[in-house]
């Protein structure tokens, strides 16, 4: 889901103009204001924070999973 969000991000950016002007600006300006150690760090949490992102999602469903197997199990007892 985290990946599918990233892709329509990036398709919405590509295809509407403004969208793509305002976040080129936006980018160039967050990213002159960061010296190399902040751009290392702001990478690191992007990265930590989408694996903590895959990791949310994969427990979510393992719980729907689980929580329909136990409500299976009860119904039919």
């Amino acid at each position: 889901m985290p990946i599918g969000i990233w892709l329509l991000l990036l398709w919405l950016v590509r295809k509407y103009k403004l969208l793509n002007t305002s976040y080129e600006k936006e980018k160039e300006a967050i990213w002159k204001l960061l010296n190399r150690e902040q751009k290392i760090k702001f990478v690191a949490i992007f990265v930590i924070l989408f694996l903590f992102m895959q990791l949310f999602w994969r427990m979510f469903f393992e719980f729907l999973i689980a929580y329909m197997q136990i409500r299976d199990a009860l119904l039919l007892t």
